[in-house]
């Protein structure tokens, strides 16, 4: 968290007074009458920038957090508006931002419409060079369906999560069907899924080919998985060519999960066939409640499915491959296919939506009953975690297990009973973060927006409430996955570590072990004051919320300090014990020491007076050896050899001596020749420059083989005498 602080924090206190937000709190305070609470998500983020949608102008606001916190104030008066060419006539409800980041789908109940992000480019990289205010075109998905059927509604929406594609998005009606549309015909469907055994016009099923629904039951929500290769049984073509497509979990009213593998580059046999319902182990009567509203897919292989139910309740599911002895009665449907996966409960956490308060001078809370749907939000920064928004408040949900789970379903172990021991050890972590209905008597007020900012800013969860108010909060660390090494670090293998850190590392520590003391199971959640200033909350509720929070104090905060406090002290006096016995021993290492030091400086002169010993012993059969060769009467090999060679020698100077005293002879007679031939007249032949430079280089190589000749005789006659 140190690393955070700084700009981090800077912005965080910032955001808060922007001028957006504060102009939207001014126009909700000057609103006639509070609208009915229903849950929206009108907020989301790129690269740095927060987008939020206001319905009454039917524009995007953006923020720049970059800009927030620094010594210039303008950042807080600083935003741009993105206005709708052609405005949703319907009323937006959520915001949600393609793969690719350049379009935005604006989601309600009675449409949807699409918003192409403009083009960036300046200084600051703003849209169309930092204009206030800038027109984007919006492409109207499905509107001749939805103004056509009155009584139809949208219930849920998302991208197809294909990058590389053009932009599609898929969207499930009250009519129990799902229809996958393309931006560039945003008209007609180019896939429908009808989940139900009607049939509709624009649609035909395959002979033999029926869909397993229950009577008076919908589909409610549905979430793609990451792209795997589909299973051949599914394909049902013997074909060895993999085909790879993208997991669609269909979630129904009653609990029921239903899968179809989704691709929309391929069609290739069956691929998009409905298989389910998916079974749950282990088995329950009310099938793991009647009520469940949201289903999220953790980007993780195997996949792990989170189903929340209006009650609170939020169920892990691990998809694996069905067994051979699963009772799998829905095969009936279809005899040529195989095993479907099985969803296997992991572990089922129950959130509370409005906090329990005690009830008089009972110590057991006050069962509340009140329940609503719940929003799944995938963590995009971390796999393992996310978060929960409902009309009560935002809970975040850490997956603490999933990398255990990974390493036990990748070994080769048999035992299936230890994945229950792993469940029981390692739960997961719930952190009840923000509360709009603290007191039964409150209505609930539910947030406006949500979104996590992961980039370098540092990871925030960001919750805009329904009276836009701003609040920002660091995410913990208790799931966040370490950050990747760089490209250019690399480890030094011959760096020895310390063994305090291996200790410190290892499975068992006592850093974890203090850790998982202070875990807490509860915590008090921020709580928002209620938006109308004269309704005042009864005593009792006060008092009641009051002796909540310090019963939570009380039981996870003091109660898990003052054990660990215990655990420290203990610990302190088992190493205490350990620091006195490590003492001797070091004190007995000492006195080894000095001891080896002597044995090893008499080592030390015994080694050296040996050392002399030997040399003087090899120099003496040196000149044994010497004196032995020197008196032998027969020349050896490499005496004859020099003896030839000498010989060679010899004739060789003879020869050259003759050559010296023949050349002395021409000089003599040279210069008698040179000596007759000067008179005092003048020479009567001229020589031309040219001439003059020939005899002149003739001369000089004549003279410098003479010099070579003298340094060879001079050179043999000093070897000769040596």
């Amino acid at each position: 968290m140190a690393a955070e602080s700084g700009p981090a924090e800077q912005w965080r206190a910032a955001l808060p007074q922007h001028a957006v937000l504060s102009r939207l709190r001014e126009r909700e305070a000057a609103a006639p009458a509070p609208r009915p609470p229903i849950i929206r998500n009108l907020l989301f983020g790129i690269d740095g920038d927060l987008f939020l949608w206001d319905g009454e102008h039917s524009a995007l606001h953006t923020i720049g957090l970059r800009r927030l916190g620094g010594p210039e104030a303008a950042g807080l008066s600083r935003y741009q508006t993105l206005m709708c060419i052609n405005p949703p006539l319907f009323e937006v409800y959520q915001t949600l931002l393609s793969p690719t980041q350049h379009h935005v789908a604006l989601i309600g109940t009675k449409g949807l419409m699409v918003l192409e992000m403009p083009k960036r480019w300046g200084k600051n990289s703003e849209f169309e060079g930092g204009k206030s205010t800038v027109n984007c075109s919006t492409v109207p998905i499905a509107e001749r369906f939805f103004t056509s059927s009155t009584s139809l509604t949208l219930k849920h929406a998302a991208w197809y999560p294909c990058e590389t594609l053009e932009p599609h998005i898929v969207l499930l009606t009250s009519d129990n069907t799902i229809r996958f549309y393309s931006l560039k015909v945003p008209h007609t469907p180019i896939k429908v899924i009808a989940l139900s055994d009607t049939e509709e016009e624009t649609f035909t099923i395959k002979k033999g080919r029926a869909y397993t629904a229950s009577l008076g039951e919908t589909a409610v929500a549905f979430d793609f998985g990451p792209l795997v290769p589909v299973p051949k049984n599914t394909l049902g073509q013997r074909g060895s060519d993999e085909v790879l497509a993208y997991p669609l979990y269909i979630l129904y009213e009653n609990g029921e999960t239903f899968l179809t593998y989704i691709s929309l580059l391929q069609s290739t046999g069956n691929l998009g066939k409905l298989l389910g319902p998916l079974p749950m182990h282990p088995a329950a009567e009310d099938n793991y409640g009647y009520d469940a509203c949201a289903v999220l897919c953790l980007p993780c292989v195997p996949n792990i499915l989170v189903i929340a139910t209006e009650s609170g309740m939020l169920y892990h599911c691990v998809v694996l491959d069905g067994e051979e002895d699963d009772d799998q009665s829905e095969k009936s449907w279809d005899p040529r296919a195989d095993l479907i996966p099985s969803l296997y409960v992991f572990e089922c956490v129950e959130l509370e939506l409005a906090l329990k308060l005690a009830s008089g001078d009972e110590e057991e809370p006050l069962e509340s009953d009140f329940s609503c749907p719940i929003k799944l939000h995938q963590d995009p920064k971390c796999p393992s975690r996310y978060h929960c928004t409902h009309e009560a408040g935002v809970h975040s949900v850490g997956l603490t297990w999933i990398n255990k789970l990974h390493k036990f379903l990748g070994s080769d172990e048999e035992d299936k009973d230890s994945l229950q021991e792993l469940g029981a050890e390692q739960k997961c972590f719930v952190e009840h973060i923000l509360c709009t209905k603290p007191l039964p008597c409150r209505q609930p007020a539910p947030i406006r927006g949500f979104w996590i900012v992961s980039d370098i800013l540092g990871p925030t969860m960001i919750c805009i409430t329904n009276t836009y108010e701003c609040i920002t909060r660091p995410l913990l660390s208790t799931v966040h996955p370490a950050s990747p090494p760089l490209l250019c670090t690399r480890e030094d293998k011959e760096v020895t570590v310390s063994p305090l850190r291996i200790l410190a590392a290892s499975q068992h520590s006592f850093e974890k072990h203090i850790r998982s003391i202070l875990q807490r199971s509860s915590a008090n959640p921020l709580v928002l004051k209620s938006a109308d200033k004269d309704a005042a909350p009864p005593p009792e509720e006060c008092l009641q919320l009051l002796s909540r929070a310090t019963q939570v104090f009380r039981e996870e905060y003091i109660l898990k300090q003052d054990l660990a406090k215990e655990e420290i002290q203990q610990r302190v006096k088992l190493l205490w014990g350990q620091k006195k016995k490590q003492l001797e021993e070091l004190t007995y290492c000492r006195e080894e020491r000095k001891s080896l030091r002597e044995m090893a400086e008499r080592l030390a002169d015994k080694y050296e007076e040996a050392k002399e010993k030997q040399e003087d012993i090899m120099n003496r059969m040196k000149k044994v050896l010497r004196s032995f060769h020197s008196q032998l009467p027969v020349l050896s090999d490499s005496e004859k050899d020099m003896r030839k060679e000498l010989q060679t020698i010899h004739d060789q100077l003879q020869h050259l001596s003759n050559a010296i005293r023949q050349v002395k002879m021409k000089k003599e007679y040279q210069q008698k020749k040179m000596e007759r031939g000067s008179s005092p007249r003048k020479p009567s032949i001229n020589l031309s420059a040219y001439q003059s430079k020939c005899i002149q280089t003739v001369l000089k190589e004549e003279g410098e083989h003479i010099r070579e000749m003298v340094k060879q005789i001079n050179d043999i006659r000093s070897h000769v005498n040596f």
